[in-house]
């Protein structure tokens, strides 16, 4: 039996909660030893969702495994809801409670203080995260009952804006309806939880982001939900089901679900290779002489991707090169 040809490309999940993301990475491999592809595509992910999380998993096959760092080392975009009154040893519905408070902010408060965490910002990583101490990862540590001090590091937030809020008295309601927090008999609205979209670097931890935002406003909360709604150039839209992947195993065509390699290089720009200069580029020499400016652009001979290349000078050299030349043939 001949094997189809090696994937090279990716595949965008929407990861459900409760499933982690090397679950995930092996549903995908289950479902290409299913369609034929047999045990040797290389098969990775490009940043890992906690299992409470939902939302967009990038997962590399064959080359375009290569980019998985470029992708680790992307902004990402979220969602999520923040509960006040409570917070938990793990930040999400998933730990045991350790603080309570009876406070809660006005949305007048909320927004004061919002600005505050826009921008560069020291932020110090969840005891329960898989960062390392002494060669331990942190949630171990954290499990087994000892302290994990983890140093505060930088990180920056783009964007960081309400999207729902749900109040005292109220059904949940869109923000842009909300336009003071008094109501009619002039009492003060207080809000019970937040629903927040935030775009930033990496590095960045959402549940200690909803941690400092709670403390700030003299109270305490829990993250209940978090989505991710972007990684790198790839967005909700570009995502699958787990039922849509599952159809691969049984029959359905890799193509419909699989997206190229390059879809994971829409960041930066492309430079175009004729034969000899993709020859070169394929055998690591430096190519001189380009127009383009500096900075990091991926090379192609026509619609084939060659290599990720650095530009500095007018000189390129390669940073990684893919292996696709048998499809140029």
């Amino acid at each position: 039996m001949t094997l189809p040809p090696v994937p090279h490309g990716w595949i965008i999940l929407d990861k459900p909660v409760g499933l982690g993301s090397t679950q995930a990475v092996a549903a995908v491999k289950r479902n290409l030893r299913e369609a034929g592809h047999g045990k040797k595509v290389k098969v990775g992910h490009g940043g890992t969702l906690d299992p409470l999380a939902s939302g967009v998993l990038p997962v590399a096959l064959g080359e375009a495994t290569k980019l998985t760092g470029r992708m680790l080392d992307a902004s990402k975009t979220y969602e999520f809801t923040v509960r006040f009154g409570e917070e938990t040893d793990t930040l999400d519905l998933e730990g045991k409670v350790i603080a309570s408070s009876d406070t809660r902010p006005t949305l007048e408060r909320i927004e004061a203080v919002l600005r505050r965490f826009t921008g560069p910002i020291a932020q110090v990583p969840p005891a329960y995260s898989a960062l390392k101490v002494d060669g331990e990862r942190a949630y171990d540590l954290a499990r087994a009952g000892r302290d994990v001090a983890l140093e505060a590091r930088r990180v920056e937030i783009f964007e960081l804006s309400p999207v729902r809020v749900e109040r005292s008295r109220d059904t949940l309601a869109q923000v842009p309806r909300v336009s003071t927090s008094l109501d009619t008999n002039g009492e003060v609205e207080l809000v019970e939880s937040l629903t927040l979209r935030a775009h930033v670097s990496k590095g960045t931890y959402i549940r200690s982001l909803a941690r400092d935002i709670a403390h700030a406003l003299d109270t305490c909360g829990t993250v209940t939900m978090l989505r991710r709604t972007q990684a790198g150039p790839f967005a909700l839209s570009h995502a699958i089901s787990l039922d849509k992947l599952n159809e691969v195993g049984k029959g359905a065509p890799l193509e419909q679900i699989l997206l190229p390699l390059e879809a994971g290089l829409d960041d930066i720009p492309a430079i175009d290779l004729d034969p000899e200069q993709a020859r070169a580029v394929r055998q690591g020499r430096v190519l001189t002489g380009l127009p383009q400016d500096d900075g990091l652009h991926w090379a192609r001979e026509g619609i084939v991707p060659v290599a990720l290349v650095e530009l500095s000078g007018g000189a390129a050299r390669v940073v990684r090169g893919f292996n696709l030349s048998d499809v140029a043939e």
